[in-house]
């Protein structure tokens, strides 16, 4: 793949969907129904005469979060990158998501604060409005879609191992759920979809391979979720953001507000460090007054609550540098969390999962054989990592308690980028752009392009 990783990235992030179906191996297992490897699940659909997933949790969350995502009360947001996959995977799903109750959010109704200051509107993106909804919700509609594939079947269990030959993955280990004996499964392609403490590295090393390096950028990161009744009488509030960057006396943190299915408004507050929001409905309250727009304090005071404040902390961003493994086994890929899990505040996971699915198309459709290592497949994700890392890590960097690593060229990647966003609070098309990368439709790369850099000085010059 000689492409340049903004080309490259285009044709992995492209809406348009493939045709016919290339069915080069029997069974393909997935390990974890999670966002990764229920869209694993649909790509390999095309290629496999079955597919089997393989999840510990129960199939139906019934609107609650699976005990494998911890996170899964918080606020999610899927970018208008990962809407435009699950368009092309699940051809119709956004139209049947909002039938279902999903909402969706146009570029007008969005609110975005940073340090204090309404950011203008960007145009928008993917063909319209972004769907918005609890992570629980929207996981139930993608795993029935998925499970609706006649090829696609999936049993609840732990995952024990993989069984592996001299040069590639043969099978999987799992206890079903309700026995005590492990099972093996033949497999021809095995799909670690296991999220970020995945044991796959472990599971690599105690048969004699080599385990991908793990990358970690500590952020320390704490959250803090609410659940409210909307009422219109309160607010209009349909999607609210509000970022405060370090610097100039101010402290990080972020907030948002989403309307979501059931007539409900959540509500996130997070810090870094020693600013960890608490359990407490009252200290909930005070923060949302005291540190957010006013439209955060309004709802936390006025609007009903629905359960507990519910509290999620991160300690580090990381990779797993699986493109680097001098030998790896054929038969085998990861996506998700598994290979890179970032800030979460940023919204990059689900979006990233989505793009690691077609990641996994691209390389089966080249091709390539699934018993052969899968280095096509891991040079195409580290294009996707490599983008939302960048953006993910280059404002982390900013926080004062993180110290690296620092990437090469950081100093003129950090100053052009704050060239840009500051330009963009002026330009309503050098927003549009700089929205398409954080939304990830378009690689950062291509805000490199000297027309962009050029439109920039003219916009702060005026």
């Amino acid at each position: 793949m000689a492409s340049s990783p903004s080309r490259l990235f285009a044709e992995i992030s492209t809406a348009e969907r493939p045709e016919g179906a290339r069915v080069v191996m029997r069974r393909a297992v997935v390990l974890g129904a999670s966002m990764a490897g229920l869209l694993a699940a649909r790509v390999l659909s095309d290629h496999a005469d079955e597919v089997l997933v393989i999840e510990r949790d129960t199939t139906e969350s019934g609107g609650d979060p699976r005990p494998g995502v911890p996170q899964g009360s918080q606020v999610h947001g899927l970018l208008p990158a990962g809407q435009i996959q699950l368009d092309r995977w699940f051809p119709g799903f956004s139209e049947e998501a909002v039938a279902a109750g999903v909402m969706i959010a146009d570029h007008d109704s969005a609110r975005i604060h940073l340090n204090g200051v309404l950011r203008p509107s960007a145009p928008p993106l993917g063909g319209g409005g972004a769907l918005v909804s609890t992570r629980p919700f929207l996981e139930t509609l993608i795993r029935r879609r998925t499970l609706a594939i006649g090829n696609v079947t999936l049993v609840t269990g732990q995952a024990k191992g993989i069984e592996l030959s001299a040069t590639r993955v043969t099978g999987v280990r799992y206890t079903p759920t309700g026995s005590d004996e492990a099972v093996t499964e033949a497999a021809d392609l095995v799909v670690d979809g296991m999220g970020r403490s995945s044991k796959l590295g472990d599971w690599l090393e105690r048969a004699g391979w080599p385990a991908p390096e793990l990358k970690r950028m500590p952020i320390k990161l704490n959250y803090a979720t609410a659940l409210f009744r909307r009422d219109p009488e309160i607010s209009d509030a349909s999607v609210v953001v509000a970022q405060t960057t370090a610097g100039k006396g101010r402290v990080a943190r972020m907030g948002g507000i989403n309307a979501v299915e059931g007539d409900r408004w959540i509500m996130l507050i997070a810090g870094y460090g020693a600013d960890r929001p608490s359990r407490d409905l009252d200290d909930f309250k005070a923060r949302c007054r005291r540190d957010f727009p006013r439209v955060f304090g309004e709802i936390a005071e006025r609007a009903e609550p629905l359960g507990e404040v519910i509290t999620y902390h991160q300690a580090d961003s990381r990779r797993r540098e699986f493109h680097r493994l001098s030998r790896l086994p054929g038969g085998l890929v990861a996506a998700g969390d598994a290979v890179a899990s970032f800030n979460p505040v940023y919204g990059q996971g689900m979006t990233s999962a989505m793009l690691h699915a077609s990641c996994l198309s691209a390389h089966l459709r080249s091709g390539a054989s699934p018993a052969e290592p899968a280095r096509g497949y891991f040079d195409r994700v580290r294009v996707v990592v490599d983008a939302a890392w960048q953006i993910s890590t280059q404002a982390d960097l900013e926080l004062p308690h993180v110290d690296g690593p620092y990437p090469k060229g950081y100093r003129i990647t950090s100053w052009l980028g704050e060239l840009l966003f500051t330009a963009s609070m002026k330009d309503r098309e050098l927003n549009a752009r700089l929205n398409s990368v954080t939304t990830m439709v378009q690689h950062p790369l291509s805000l490199a392009r000297p027309s962009t850099l050029l439109r920039a000085v003219r916009a702060l010059a005026r």
